[in-house]
């Protein structure tokens, strides 16, 4: 499609909204078409030296809720790359230092309308190093579990936000703790 604009309809920090007019790939045309760009994410399963797995707790207005949830965030224009962007955010959420990171994948939050990948880490040999270095609008409790803890609480439905479930589960693919 030649002829068509593209209008913001909001742009602020976290994100921007476009609408666009979308051309399927045989020809349909949606009009108006929105898309949300947000910042990529990563995320991390992350490993204690001593195999606690580290969960973060913290409120979430959307939906009211204190969430657990994995750590993670956004990657800065600082970062070098999405590894580095990710022992940042573990370091600033958890105080905790990691020895290796391992490459889990990415995924799409919502691929109809959401532009932005999160990128998933497997985070082994956590120590903790410091205090946690939070936002201003931060408020996060870390909470360390067994995997069989973890395991429990997916389970019960306790962890919510779908990402981080999915980080979660590929993760215990890699350290051979699902079976199927």
């Amino acid at each position: 499609m030649e002829n068509y604009k593209i209008r913001i309809s909001f742009n602020d920090r976290w994100f921007k909204v476009r609408k666009e007019v979308c051309e399927t790939p045989d020809g349909k045309i949606v009009d108006p078409y929105y898309v949300y760009d947000f910042a990529t994410w990563v995320g991390a399963f992350a490993l204690t030296e001593d195999g606690k797995v580290i969960i973060v707790k913290q409120y979430r207005h959307a939906l009211g809720e204190t969430c657990m949830e994995i750590p993670g965030g956004c990657v800065d224009d600082t970062d070098k790359s999405n590894e580095e962007a990710i022992a940042r955010e573990l370091l600033e959420e958890t105080g905790y230092s990691f020895t290796s990171f391992e490459y889990l994948g990415r995924i799409s939050p919502n691929p109809s309308t959401n532009s932005n990948l999160l990128h998933m880490y497997l985070a082994k040999g956590g120590e903790k190093i410091s205090a946690q270095q939070l936002d201003h609008n931060e408020d996060i409790e870390v909470v360390l579990l067994s995997i069989e803890e973890l395991k429990q609480l997916l389970k019960e439905n306790k962890i919510v936000q779908a990402m981080h479930v999915s980080c979660i589960m590929y993760a215990l693919e890699k350290l051979g703790e699902l079976k199927y």
